[in-house]
C-alpha cells in the first residue's frame, strides 16, 4: 500500500498561510516557509504593540497636561497632586480633553489643584 502524501490537505495549508500573508513585501508574501515565519513576528509585534500603545497615550496625555500646566504657572505633579487632594477624579486622558477643548474649565480646575495642594501640608514618608 502506498503512502499518504497529504496533497490536498497540503495545498489547503499553503493556502491559508498565503491568504494570512497578503500583502507582505516579496518572498514573504508569496513563500510559504518565509510568509509562516513572518506571520509568527507580526504577531510578536502585535502582542507587543497593544501593550505600547497604551503607554504611549499616557505619555501623550501627560505631556499635554504638562504644556497646559505651565501655561497656568504651575506643574504638572503639584497638578495631580492638589487634584488627589481635591478629591478630584479625572483620568489623564479626560484632562488632556479638557485643557485642549475647554481651557476655561481647565483654569478651574488647575485654580482648585494648586490651591488644595498648597493648602495642605505634604505627608512625612
Amino acid at each position: 500500500m502506498p503512502r499518504v502524501r497529504k496533497g490536498a490537505a497540503r495545498a489547503q495549508a499553503r493556502k491559508r498561510i498565503l491568504k494570512k500573508a497578503r500583502g507582505y513585501f516579496g518572498a514573504r508574501g508569496k513563500h510559504k516557509y518565509q510568509a509562516e515565519n513572518q506571520l509568527i513576528r507580526g504577531g510578536v509585534y502585535a502582542f507587543r504593540d497593544r501593550r505600547r500603545r497604551k503607554r504611549d497615550y499616557r505619555r501623550l496625555w501627560v505631556a499635554r497636561i504638562t504644556a497646559a500646566c505651565k501655561m497656568r504657572g504651575t506643574r504638572y505633579s503639584l497638578f495631580i497632586n492638589g487634584l488627589k487632594r481635591a478629591g478630584i477624579d479625572l483620568n489623564r486622558k479626560m484632562l488632556s480633553e479638557v485643557a485642549i477643548f475647554d481651557p476655561k474649565l481647565f483654569d478651574k480646575i488647575c485654580a482648585t489643584a494648586t490651591k488644595a495642594s498648597k493648602a495642605t501640608p505634604a505627608k512625612a514618608a
